[in-house]
């Protein structure tokens, strides 16, 4: 077991697992899932999907190949979420989970993510966003050192409007975990023809 899976089991059996098998359910057909991390998710997946994984971190990649279900149509690419090696609309759906709030540029990554997708393909998110005023604040204070801590992680992005502003459409959009964990069904609009 890495690190990153040691530290994230006490949330994982608080109900990140359960969340992320809910958001997974939707993943249909060519999927891409952006920052795979450790593979997390792997388990996941409906049967059929095929999968590609990308990260920028060799290590982690290296990590979700072990977890990969026997059998499973597995595609790994080491890349940021910024710089997608794929051609324009490859991908029907797109996942991203504790992933927008590491990248460096988030709305360059969806600017990616939707260039990549289908026009009418869905991205599928579980994201750390800011919380209300007094929350919000104690997050600003604490991000720095997280960040140094969780590999880049910004506890208090406002990652909703991010993705609203990148041109995608809400399906379902919740908050949880006071207000301070995202679960997010997308759209991209069928007449969005980026990079086409």
């Amino acid at each position: 077991m890495s690190a990153y899976d040691w530290l994230m089991a006490p949330l994982e059996a608080a109900g990140l697992r359960t969340l992320r098998q809910l958001m997974l359910a939707h993943a249909t057909g060519r999927v891409l899932e952006v920052g795979a991390g450790t593979g997390a998710n792997l388990g996941f997946y409906p049967v059929g999907c095929q999968l590609t994984l990308t990260d920028p971190i060799g290590d982690n990649l290296r990590i979700a190949l072990n977890k990969a279900p026997p059998g499973s149509r597995l595609c790994i690419v080491r890349s940021s979420g910024e710089e997608l090696p794929f051609a324009s609309q490859s991908f029907d759906t797109v996942v991203a989970t504790l992933t927008l709030c590491s990248v460096a540029r988030p709305q360059a990554a969806l600017q990616e993510v939707a260039r990549v997708l289908q026009p009418g393909g869905q991205l599928l998110l579980l994201e750390h966003v800011r919380g209300g005023p007094l929350l919000g604040w104690l997050q600003d204070l604490a991000t720095p050192a997280w960040k140094l801590l969780a590999g880049g992680c910004h506890l208090n992005r406002a990652t909703a409007a991010t993705v609203v502003a990148a041109g995608f459409i809400p399906r379902y959009e919740r908050t949880m975990l006071l207000s301070v964990l995202l679960f997010g069904l997308y759209t991209l609009p069928a007449n969005d023809h980026r990079g086409a």
